[in-house]
């Protein structure tokens, strides 16, 4: 596990302590000793460092089964004066380096031009780089004498990247940027921006802000208003569902062959029995006889035929007297 940054050439006191025999490819891809690694160097300017040079360095790192990579990186003063202005300067683009976890070693103010010294000193065995002719310094090709001495091994670039394209997007999105930059507190000073341009890049950025504002307010009120409508179709469904339920109360209660019907048939049932009672069958002994009257006690005067005479009154009073002595 990688615990700290590649060191510096300069600064280190780690040597191949190994004698520096030339060799071939052939013989660095069969393997070589462990106190023998294959020593490659990889070189660059690394501004904005990015996916593209870590891809080419892990490429420069596997190209054997033991190998050391260093990695050298020109300076400002050589950068700008062959290849132009850089965006990090050469103490960003060193420590950048030493964070690869595939550099083993960062040689800092590394040449434009490698020399037989240079390689000497280093113990380079091979040169890593992509076999695009790289024209510079009054040559067609600085890699042209490495190729020739066999010691070029080359990498292929990744497509779609690289310093050149991300500085392109920056220039083009440059208002996108100095706004935001703005934003962020930094001064128009410090962004060499004059003063219509951050005026009116304030004023873009405040547009923004209520844009902004306006878009959360509207999500807001759709929000607002699905939750009202699914609320309002769950209470509509309860509603339904409560309606039907109270409809098959009732029609149970009172429809026509309801609970309701038959308990007032019942009763109904009752009420007339209890008015008008059941007569006796016509097979009973008491409906062959004829009504008499019960006869009435001897000491109860008939009010309702009162004697018309003194005549008929002593004639019912001795008609009383006879049946009573005929009882005894």
């Amino acid at each position: 596990t990688l615990t700290a940054p590649a060191p510096f050439a300069d600064e280190t006191s780690c040597q191949c302590q190994a004698p520096h025999e030339k060799l071939t490819i052939a013989q660095a891809r069969r393997g070589t000793p462990v106190d023998r690694p294959v020593r490659v160097y990889a070189d660059g300017i690394f501004d904005l460092f990015h996916a593209g040079h870590a891809r080419a360095l892990m490429q420069a790192k596997t190209l054997f089964p033991n190998s050391y990579l260093l990695v050298g990186v020109c300076s400002d003063d050589l950068t700008h004066k062959f290849k132009g202005f850089t965006v990090m300067n050469e103490t960003e683009r060193y420590e950048a380096l030493r964070h690869c976890r595939y550099v083993d070693e960062v040689i800092r103010d590394a040449p434009w031009t490698l020399t037989p010294e240079f390689l000497e000193k280093h113990k380079i065995d091979f040169v890593a780089h992509d076999d695009i002719p790289y024209s510079s310094a009054g040559s067609d090709d600085i890699y042209k004498h490495i190729k020739e001495a066999g010691m070029f091994v080359p990498t292929q670039r990744t497509e779609g990247i690289s310093t050149s394209d991300i500085i392109t997007r920056i220039v083009r999105d440059y208002d996108v940027y100095a706004r935001r930059n703005l934003q962020r507190g930094y001064t128009a000073k410090e962004l060499n921006v004059s003063f219509i341009n951050e005026k009116k890049y304030r004023f873009q950025n405040q547009v923004d802000k209520m844009k902004e504002k306006v878009k959360n307010v509207e999500e807001k009120s759709k929000e607002f208003v699905y939750k009202v409508e699914e609320k309002s179709h769950d209470l509509i469904q309860k509603w339904e569902e409560k309606s039907r339920e109270f409809i098959g109360n009732f029609l149970e209660l009172f429809g026509p062959d309801g609970a309701w019907k038959q308990m007032f048939q019942e009763r109904s049932g009752r009420m007339l029995q209890a008015f008008s009672p059941r007569q006796s069958p016509n097979s009973s002994p008491t409906r062959g006889r004829s009504p008499s009257r019960s006869p009435s006690p001897p000491w109860v005067i008939n009010k309702t035929s009162p004697p018309s005479s003194p005549k008929a009154a002593s004639a019912s009073l001795s008609s009383m007297s006879e049946g009573d002595e005929d009882e005894k």
